[in-house]
C-alpha cells in the first residue's frame, strides 16, 4: 500500500453524499473540504456501497457517486478477512455510539494504514471512535 502514502484522509459517506446534493444542510461546508482534500482520500468499498445507496434513495442518480469517486480518482479499498473480523470486533466495541459497518471499515482502514483523518459530518462517532494509535481523529471539515 506505499502508493497510498499521500493519501491521509478517510472519506466518509456523508460528505459524499452531501457534496452530490445540493439541498443537503452540510453540502457548503464538504463542497468546500471535498475540493481541498480529495486528492488525499481513501475510502472503502462499505462507504460506497452505503454512498450509493442513500444517493439513490434520495432519487438521485445512485451511479453518479461511482462517477464521482472515479473521476476524484479516490481509491476504493476492500477489507479482506482478518480485516472483516476487525471490523466487527470494533463494532462490538462501539455498539453504544452505535458503530456501523462503513464506520468500522473506516476505522479498520486507519489502523492498518496509521491513518488519523477523517472527512465526515459524523461527529458524534468519530469523535467516540480511537484507531489503533489511540489518537483522536482530526475530522475535516473542521468546526468553525
Amino acid at each position: 500500500m506505499r502508493l497510498l502514502h499521500a493519501r491521509d484522509v478517510l472519506l466518509d459517506t456523508g460528505p459524499i453524499v452531501a457534496t452530490l446534493d445540493e439541498s443537503d444542510q452540510w453540502h457548503p461546508a464538504c463542497v468546500g473540504a471535498v475540493t481541498d482534500l480529495i486528492d488525499r482520500c481513501v475510502t472503502t468499498e462499505a462507504v460506497l456501497t452505503e454512498a450509493v445507496y442513500l444517493v439513490g434513495r434520495g432519487r438521485g442518480r445512485a451511479s453518479l457517486v461511482l462517477d464521482f469517486l472515479l473521476d476524484a480518482e479516490v481509491p476504493i479499498l476492500s477489507l479482506d478477512r482478518p480485516a472483516v473480523r476487525h471490523a466487527a470486533r470494533l463494532m462490538d466495541r462501539y455498539a453504544r455510539v452505535p458503530m456501523d459497518f462503513a464506520d468500522a471499515a473506516l476505522v479498520t482502514l486507519a489502523d492498518g494504514l496509521q491513518l488519523g483523518n477523517v472527512l465526515t459530518i459524523d461527529r458524534r462517532g468519530f469523535r467516540a471512535y480511537r484507531p489503533a494509535s489511540g489518537k483522536p481523529f482530526r475530522i475535516f471539515p473542521e468546526a468553525k
